[in-house]
């Protein structure tokens, strides 16, 4: 996308305010490189990665369940800049610096701790995943070189054996030396030669302080003296030779460092491609969440691009970013701005009162397409634009002494190039089009130009005060009117862009309130032609009818809301009475119900005292129940308006399980008669019913229905080949919650021994566990997993037999 004026639209700015939300050099150098573009499918990709991204950072700051998955969260802000480093490797036969490796082993870390979280969110999150995915496995180089570098750059110890061994030997030298120095202090202290009794060390040597002019009395060799003259560094004769020893052991360990670090340089050179990928695929991963933190912030949408056949410039409540930021500090809130053009309406002229937001308009609309077309997102709340080519604006004065150009030379100069250049995949911003001339020769040549503009079907906004531009406007089909708010009342613009109708300069009205002297404002409104006043009053007329059909209009959309809140409160209500109805005949009939019962139950001991009268009471029973039954049936059908869906005769088939109307226990259906009769067997009966006696067809493995509020779930079915539960990246309670079930079903299972892998981290869900497993019944005792099985990350739990 060619952008000559990003400069004007502040595109440069919009990158200083973007650096804010970077936090180490990869991810500030992916945004130095940010441009905008013309491929469409690689700008709808970054904005699908950024709009990832966002989703990624609002399910951690929300984390209740998510249609999309869940997410860890991933650091940039401890990342070094291992870029030079990076290119020192492609050089054969150069060595890395131990903080240059130390450096390499910090990003590689935090590389493979970023793949991991991102890995783990493939599902909800493939595009993040996919990118993560290019990070290169680096774990087994990262064991080998992790602990041997110290963070101020130094070898460990244990980097290598034979470093190990130097040392050891060099601190046993240097105690020799201190211990034959020591000695010699104590066999000078009472000559008088000696200065202090100590030892220092003068160029890499051990040596002692004694009194200038009195060395000649000591045989040894002189390595410097004090700032005043008056002491002389001694290497006594008894000294050199340890001394020399120790030299040479310090030269020993000097290239056994080197040799450790240049393997560990070749160690890394070999994987060099990986690692070069990785630095630039973590910078680019930075950087889009950088933009989505700028989004949140913001309160910014992934725009959208319109069909190349059907283009169209649609922002709904947008903000200029910058603006947005200052007022933010001062308090204050962005008016917004809201503008459609399509089909043959692409040109928008915007008129208005002076400081009344015309230019910010102009340039909201400019940088909010050259953020699009760069991949990020856009502060408004809808936002769908064409893919332009390119990006042409003439806004503010570029009077130039040094070119000789005045303020008008500037502009016909910029509006020149940009005549050249347009074609119909332009966006053409002009600031206050035929300004610095005449008003009239200015306006008739503002008309040509947008005519010129409009004919090569580029999209265009242009500001005006000329009342010719305003005529053309309102008159010119393709052409839109629009106006910036001013409030005669308070006479303060409302920064409010209304379209529809051209705006009111009010001129007269802000001098006036910029303090010109009220004559001097009554002098020029008689200086105005007729035609101007009767122009002018025509406006004022206009945009009064417009706020009354506006005030109208909102009046209206006030009373539908207020009508469909009342319908739907009463929708509610009424629903609220049914149920408490309903609520109530369903209480008398149970209380009906509960007295037949009482009832018949009465009758029947009656019967049963004598045993002649049993079978009768048997009988009565039946009958009774039969009763109960088609009373309850009635209610729920007549009186609570339930209805049981019958079973459609293609579900009953030989060998299912059905309840028949009036019979307690299921029965078996054995044949299918036709004419809509059945066989059934119910327990030692064979029966003929019809289909529709079949209240319900019973699940293949249901026997009988469960009592009322009673369900039944299936024990444990235990994979004897798995004995582990995975619950990495899991928050804290969730891992507890699957541990503690995933216990009970080992412990029905009469397994002995589990794994709980949690992994490291921060050790968190560890600790959580140890204290889940220290309560648990089931546990005899628990400890961390062998090596061979996870280390640190798992932990193995014994079961009590």
């Amino acid at each position: 996308m060619r952008t000559a004026s990003a400069d004007l639209l502040e595109y440069e700015d919009l990158k200083r305010l973007l650096r804010r939300f970077t936090s180490s050099p990869l991810g500030r150098s992916e945004l130095d490189a940010l441009a905008p573009i013309a491929d469409r499918q690689a700008i709808e990709g970054m904005l699908a990665d950024t709009a990832e991204a966002m989703e990624h950072d609002r399910l951690l700051e929300n984390p209740q369940p998510s249609a999309r998955g869940s997410a860890i969260r991933v650091r940039f802000n401890d990342l070094p800049d291992c870029r030079e480093a990076a290119a020192k490797l492609r050089i054969e036969g150069a060595s890395l610096e131990a903080l240059e490796i130390l450096a390499f082993t910090q990003l590689l870390d935090l590389a493979t701790e970023i793949r991991t979280a991102l890995s783990f969110s493939e599902e909800p999150f493939p595009r993040l995943a996919g990118r993560a995915a290019g990070i290169g496995e680096f774990r087994p180089l990262l064991k080998e070189l992790s602990g041997k570098i110290l963070p101020d750059g130094a070898l460990a110890d244990d980097a290598s054996v034979a470093l190990g061994r130097l040392r050891r030997e060099i601190e046993r030298q240097k105690r020799k030396i201190h211990e034959s120095l020591e000695r010699f202090l104590r066999a000078h202290r009472e000559e008088g030669v000696l200065q202090e009794e100590f030892v220092t060390i003068r160029n890499d040597r051990f040596v002692v302080p004694l009194v200038a002019g009195q060395h000649k009395r000591i045989e040894g060799v002189v390595h410097g003296a004090s700032g005043t003259g008056h002491t002389l560094f001694v290497e006594p004769l008894e000294s050199i030779s340890l001394n020399n020893e120790l030299v040479h052991l310090v030269e020993q360990e000097a290239r056994e460092v080197h040799r450790i670090l240049r393997e560990m340089t070749e160690r890394l050179r070999s994987a060099a491609g990986e690692i070069g990928a990785t630095v630039k695929i973590v910078g680019e991963l930075e950087f889009i969440f950088a933009k989505a933190r700028f989004a949140r912030e913001f309160e910014c949408v992934i725009p959208v691009f319109s069909s190349p056949a059907a283009p169209r410039l649609l922002l709904r409540e947008a903000r200029h970013p910058l603006l947005q930021d200052v007022l933010r500090r001062q308090k204050k809130r962005v008016v917004p701005v809201s503008l459609e053009l399509a089909g043959d309406q692409r040109t928008l002229l915007v008129s208005g009162p002076n400081t009344g937001g015309k230019t910010v308009t102009l340039k909201t609309v400019g940088l909010l397409a050259l953020m699009a077309q760069s991949g990020v997102p856009v502060p408004c709340a809808e936002a769908e634009l064409p893919v332009f080519q390119e990006a042409l604006a003439d806004i503010g004065d570029n009077q130039s002494i040094q070119e000789s150009l005045s303020t008008f030379s500037a502009h016909i100069t910029r509006i020149r190039e940009m005549l050249d250049e347009v074609t119909p995949d332009s966006l053409a911003l002009l600031d206050e089009l035929g300004r610095a001339t005449d008003p009239g020769e200015g306006g008739a040549l503002g008309i040509a130009v947008l005519e010129q503009l409009r004919s090569s079907g580029a999209f265009t906004l242009a500001t005006t005060h000329l009342m010719a531009l305003k005529v053309y406007g309102a008159n010119t089909p393709g052409v839109l009117n629009g106006s910036m708010g001013f409030d005669d009342r308070t006479l303060q613009p409302t920064y409010q862009l209304r379209t529809g109708a051209p705006g009111k300069s009010a001129g007269l009205e802000i001098a006036g309130r910029l303090g010109i002297p009220p004559a001097v404002i009554e002098r020029a409104r008689q200086a105005m032609t007729v035609e101007e006043r009767d122009i002018s009053r025509f406006v004022n007329q206009l945009h009064e009818r417009l706020e009354q059909a506006g005030a109208l209009q909102q009046e209206l959309e006030d009373r539908r809301r207020k009508i469909e809140e009342r319908e739907s409160s009463l929708a509610k209500d009424w629903e609220r009475r049914e149920k408490a109805k309903l609520a109530e005949l369903e209480r008398r009939a149970e209380a009906a119900m509960a007295q037949f019962e009482e009832r018949t139950a009465g009758v029947i001991e009656e019967i049963e005292r004598s045993s002649q009268e049993r079978k009768a009471a048997s009988e009565a029973r039946r009958k009774v129940s039969r009763a109960k039954r088609e009373f309850r049936e009635e209610i729920d059908s007549s009186v609570l308006g339930k209805t049981e869906a019958r079973p459609a005769a293609a579900n009953i088939a030989e060998g299912v399980t059905v309840r028949l109307k009036g019979i307690g226990s299921p029965a078996r259906v054995r044949r299918l008669l036709g004419r809509d009769l059945i066989e059934v067997e119910a327990g030692f009966l064979k029966l003929q019913v019809p289909v529709d006696d079949v209240v319900e067809v019973l699940p293949a493995a249901d026997t009988a229905r469960l009592p009322k509020n009673v369900t039944f779930e299936s024990g444990p079915r235990w994979d004897v080949s798995s004995r582990e539960i995975n619950v990495i990246g899991r928050r804290a309670e969730e891992a507890c919650a699957e541990v503690d079930k995933f216990l009970d079903n080992a412990a029905l299972a009469s397994v002995n021994r589990v794994r709980i892998v949690h992994g490291h981290g921060m050790g968190i869900l560890k600790r959580a566990i140890a204290e889940l497993l220290a309560a648990n019944p089931h546990v005899e005792k628990y400890y961390p997993a062998p090596q061979s099985e996870g280390g640190a990350g798992a932990t193995i739990a014994e079961l009590k037999e």
